[in-house]
């Protein structure tokens, strides 16, 4: 390997080491409610985030908070040596996808049936660390 291939990859790791995310697929939940809590923690430190999410009373915050507590956890495997308070950990980015549905038939009048959609969704969560030193 090169020099300037070696350095460049020794950059991107330290990028990497920057952010951590947590994935949490086929959640029972329809994507139009999770998106709901979602759009409140999108950008906040995760300390407020964390408050936000304890005292909502929609059953998705939840698995919101679980799933901010699991990319936590992995942005501090990455980063043994460094604290969570030291590095301004914040929601960089959170998405809500459609997940796979369940079809379900439900009877309808006059011998007919109308179709239920359970839907499911995938939520990726993404934290950033601001390490800016300001004095």
């Amino acid at each position: 390997m090169g020099v300037r291939k070696r350095e460049r990859a020794e950059q991107t790791k330290e990028a990497k080491k920057q952010i951590a995310f947590a994935k949490l697929n086929n959640c029972p939940t329809s994507p139009r409610k999770m998106r709901l809590v979602a759009d409140l923690v999108r950008g906040e430190k995760v300390e407020r985030a964390l408050h936000i999410l304890k005292f909502n009373s929609k059953d998705a915050s939840k698995s919101i908070e679980k799933l901010l507590l699991s990319a936590i956890a992995n942005w501090q495997s990455k980063n043994e040596d460094a604290s969570i308070e030291d590095a301004e950990l914040f929601v960089k980015e959170i998405r809500v996808d459609g997940g796979s549905m369940l079809k379900r038939l439900r009877p309808a009048p006059q011998g007919r049936a109308h179709r239920i959609r359970k839907r499911s969704n995938h939520v990726t969560l993404v934290l950033g660390a601001n390490n800016n030193t300001q004095s």
